[in-house]
């Protein structure tokens, strides 16, 4: 048998990229999945949906009309029909921004200044994660509504404090209250991400009233944040969800859409590829996280939720601000309320966790706050 020899293949060593060019080399967006474009009769049918009470049947006509302009604007994919310039201090100062982006924007810087103002009161952010209201179907509050008004009476008790509770059961209980789904901009290229979120409002979709707009400058301005949460499916609660998914862009997102003109994928995988600085638009807020379950997955969703806080290089307030504790372990759930009255060890756990995160807030603005390699630099982004 003849001896086999190993030759190299002298074409592609000589003409074939080097990593280094072959990571400059811009790949192409991949295509492939089933176009979601809805015919006019069925935009309309869906359009006409949401207006079957018979109080609009006087109105036929005049809804007809609307769902001819409604058709004009999604069969023509007018996503941001009003706009104005840029301006200064971005990329491409003519570029078209939506008015909507815009208002988030400078919402968020005015919230900014408030944030970094060393005159100002403490501010809190306390968000109750639960979609549970007596507003609507359930017919009854939730625990963890109970539980932020525990840690609000603690915050506002103190001197030079601004608390603010966000309440996402409002989503389930509102009218027109929405947080619409990430789309995984991140996930193509990061600075296909913008910093506020600009896929919504959508316009041509009629997927408005995005809650987001309002929630990012809670969290800017905010020095404390406190999550308290149920355990729905081993998992947090699907507003929560809804919030986290979409604060990705508070987490390496671009801050100048001109950039990339908008959702240009080729040039935001070019930007990438030669170097992105994942700007942590979040860091250094002190956080708290309370969650309560009943059966199971306390303990797990707690340790997500740090790890996720932590992961946009907000600072956990302490040991005693992370509480995971069982509610009426195992017990019927009509008498859940009767089992937190009972509970007094859990509410003062809330109570302690409010003040330590108000002692880390107050010592991380004094300067007092020493956590041991802040200063140094991940050698690897996300």
């Amino acid at each position: 048998m003849p001896e086999r020899t190993w030759e190299p293949c002298v074409a592609s060593l000589a003409f074939g990229p080097s990593r280094q060019e072959s990571l400059l080399i811009t790949p192409e967006a991949r295509k492939g999945t089933p176009d979601p474009t809805l015919d006019e009769g069925e935009f309309r049918k869906r359009f006409l949906q949401q207006f079957l009470d018979p109080a609009f049947e006087p109105l036929k006509g005049e809804l007809q009309r609307i769902a001819d302009a409604a058709w004009d604007a999604y069969s023509h994919h007018r996503k941001s029909p009003k706009t104005r310039k840029a301006g200064p201090g971005f990329t491409d100062p003519d570029y078209d921004f939506s008015v909507d982006w815009i208002a988030a924007k400078e919402a968020i810087d005015e919230a900014q200044k408030r944030h970094e103002d060393q005159a100002g009161p403490d501010r809190f952010l306390l968000i109750v994660a639960s979609s549970r209201s007596e507003h609507t179907c359930p017919g009854e509050m939730s625990k963890s509504y109970r539980l932020v008004d525990v840690a609000r009476q603690v915050l506002g008790s103190a001197e030079n404090t601004e608390v603010e509770v966000l309440e996402l059961s409002r989503l389930t209980s509102e009218y027109g209250r929405h947080i619409h789904p990430c789309k995984a901009c991140f996930s193509t290229a990061a600075p296909l991400c913008h910093w506020p979120c600009s896929c919504y409002p959508n316009h041509s979709l009629g997927q408005a009233h995005d809650w987001m707009n309002e929630i990012y400058p809670r969290w800017v301005a905010a020095h404390g944040v406190m999550i308290v949460t149920p355990v729905n499916w081993y998992q947090v609660s699907s507003p929560l969800k809804l919030m986290m998914d979409r604060l990705v862009c508070a987490d390496g997102g671009n801050p100048d859409p001109t950039s990339t003109h908008g959702k240009k994928t080729d040039q935001a995988k070019e930007m990438e590829l030669k170097g992105w600085d994942y700007p942590k638009h979040l860091a250094g807020r002190m956080f708290s996280v309370i969650v309560h379950g009943d059966a199971e997955g306390a303990s797990d969703v707690r340790r997500s939720l740090s790890d996720w806080l932590r992961a946009m290089d907000l600072v956990p307030a302490g040991a005693l601000a992370e509480v995971d504790r069982y509610i009426g372990y195992w017990k019927p759930y009509a008498t859940s309320h009767e089992e937190l009255d009972r509970d007094n060890a859990v509410q003062d756990e809330v109570r302690n966790a409010a003040w330590t995160l108000l002692e880390a807030v107050r010592a991380k603005r004094s300067g007092q706050f020493l956590s041991a390699g802040e200063r140094l630099q991940e050698p690897r982004q996300k």
